[in-house]
């Protein structure tokens, strides 16, 4: 029997805690340290028997793992992936990539020139409700998709706000949650070439937004609204629909639809809607279930992290896919703040 993979992982909070929990739970990888100077870090540490170190730095130089989860504020994505990079030791990389699409071009370069391999903790790409969606659509059981509508409305409570930066720019749902939903539809729909958007902060008049609009143009010619609010009390976000995580109470409702020639499917509940026989608005539509297996897409991405370091998988969000969806929130932002259409290309082009 092979030995077990050694993961570390730099950052303890509530993100690396759960990578902690799940790293301590599987059968195939062990903890190898965790690094945060924070004296939480160490209590945390010592429960887990394996040392904690002060920064990342002395994480790599001393217990020297096979692969390294960073799970750092935003700021520290790129310094650290980049010592990950040098120090050969491949890396996980919670979302976003980086904070700007140049800085993640900057990655982007040093993983080309290592040939350390990274994989980016857009994790819902593990979930397989995702996974189905796009296989139902890159299968054509829709036709030719024609039209895409996603939803992230909730209400998130007062004392979040506490904490400053999330009252300034880039503290918002735009950045911090519509990234997800983003990558998921560049997932299961294919590139994102045009975006408009509106943006609004009239129920806080905080300086960031609470609510934004946006029109998306896909390469296939398929056209998608996203609408985002973390102002209203809703049932239609990923996070209530889906169950992927057991802090939210679970809500039987759909926040994406796509819809087809052939027919449409609401996610996360799965239902696939189309005409039994002759096509038409008369005609009767039936209904039928998909139904994915169920498994945590936290556990999935570390089996796959773990193969990924070991040579035998790929990485299925590399660090230039994952600038792709960065780029096209880029793109949000700069539509809302000129009222032009923008082209997350031209935002790629921008900051090389």
């Amino acid at each position: 029997m092979s030995a077990k993979m050694r993961i570390a992982v730099a950052g303890a909070g509530l993100i690396g805690r759960r990578h902690i929990e799940v790293i301590a739970a599987s059968k195939h990888c062990e903890l190898a340290g965790i690094a945060d100077p924070s004296p939480a870090a160490t209590d945390l540490a010592l429960a887990h028997n394996v040392p904690c170190y002060p920064d990342h730095r002395a994480l790599l130089g001393q217990a020297k793992p096979d692969g390294l989860i960073i799970a750092s504020p935003n700021t520290l994505h790129l310094p650290m992936a980049l010592d990950c990079a040098e120090a050969g030791v491949p890396a996980l990389i919670e979302k976003p990539v980086t904070e700007t699409v140049a800085t993640a071009q900057r990655l982007c370069a040093a993983v080309r020139r290592t040939g350390v391999p990274m994989l980016v903790g857009h994790h819902r790409r593990h979930n397989p409700i995702i996974k189905s969606a796009r296989e139902t659509v890159a299968g054509g059981k829709l036709g030719q998709l024609t039209a895409v509508v996603g939803l992230w409305l909730l209400k998130k409570p007062d004392d979040y706000f506490k904490v400053a930066w999330r009252r300034e720019a880039g503290g918002g749902p735009l950045l911090l949650n519509l990234i997800h939903d983003i990558d998921n539809l560049r997932f299961i729909c294919g590139e994102i070439v045009e975006v408009q958007a509106l943006t609004s902060n009239k129920v806080r008049g905080f300086a960031v937004e609470d609510t934004a609009a946006l029109l998306l143009r896909f390469a296939s010619g398929a056209l998608g609204t996203v609408t985002v609010s973390d102002a209203t009390p809703a049932p239609w976000s990923w996070e209530l629909a889906s169950g992927e995580n057991r802090d939210y109470p679970k809500q039987d409702q759909p926040c994406y639809i796509f819809a087809g020639t052939a027919g449409s499917l609401s996610v996360p509940n799965m239902e696939l809607w189309s005409y039994a026989q002759q096509p038409g608005w008369y005609a009767p539509l039936s209904r039928a279930t998909i139904a994915p297996p169920g498994f945590d897409p936290l556990v999935e991405q570390l089996r796959h992290f773990c193969a990924m370091i070991a040579g035998r998988e790929q990485p299925l969000i590399s660090v230039e896919d994952a600038m792709g969806t960065l780029a096209v929130v880029e793109a949000v932002s700069e539509a809302a703040r000129t009222g032009q259409t923008i082209s997350p290309g031209q935002i790629m082009e921008q900051a090389a």
